[in-house]
């Protein structure tokens, strides 16, 4: 018994296929050809979408799709192709003529995938430096270049900028406890803050 297939508000049918849907979209396909699936059923005389056209299509209706069990040697290549390409089930189904990409996956998934033996893919790892490894390659590298020293200049500057602005309010605030004492900072090549006097 199978589910009555359901309309959604716009119209199209979801669920199973009747046969009479079948003959329709099957004596389109072979008439005019599959030219553009989102178009087609409305050609057609379906209330389908295009997907579910082109998916009936290419999984079930196409004459050159084999049906029925997959024999020995078909599921060695599964096997086989799949330990060397992987989920490439496109790639796989096209040098297994008469099957269709989603066949062929259903079929692993279901049959193969428990059978096959586990294989860990010869990828190169880039091994990844621990921590303390990065820390020194960060320390390491070098600073001479003239966009590093334009980009500390200007790094350098903002910083000098904001804390004279930081100064000028601080001694607003307290023009008495400055005592006319300036200090200022310089900073030298490697970035740190020396107080001169």
């Amino acid at each position: 018994m199978v589910r009555a297939p359901c309309v959604d508000k716009n119209g199209i049918k979801k669920g199973a296929w009747s046969e009479e849907e079948d003959n329709q979209l099957r004596s389109y396909v072979q008439r005019y050809g599959h030219w553009n699936w989102r178009e087609l059923p409305k050609y057609a005389g379906l209330a389908r979408c295009g997907k579910s056209c082109r998916l009936r299509w290419m999984n079930y209706l196409r004459p050159t799709v084999k049906r029925g069990n997959f024999s020995k040697e078909e599921e060695d290549l599964i096997t086989k192709y799949h330990s060397e390409m992987g989920n490439k089930w496109s790639a796989i189904a096209a040098k297994l003529p008469g099957r269709s990409d989603n066949e062929i996956k259903n079929h692993w998934h279901t049959h193969l995938k428990k059978r096959a033996p586990k294989h860990v893919p010869d990828v190169p790892r880039k091994e990844e430096p621990s921590f303390g490894e990065q820390i020194m390659q960060f320390n390491i590298q070098p600073s001479s270049s003239s966009n590093n020293i334009i980009s500390n200049e200007l790094v350098t500057s903002y910083r000098v900028s904001n804390e004279s602005m930081a100064s000028q309010r601080v001694s607003d605030d307290s023009s008495s406890s400055s005592s006319g004492l300036e200090r200022r900072f310089l900073i030298d090549l490697n970035q740190e803050y020396v107080e001169e006097e």
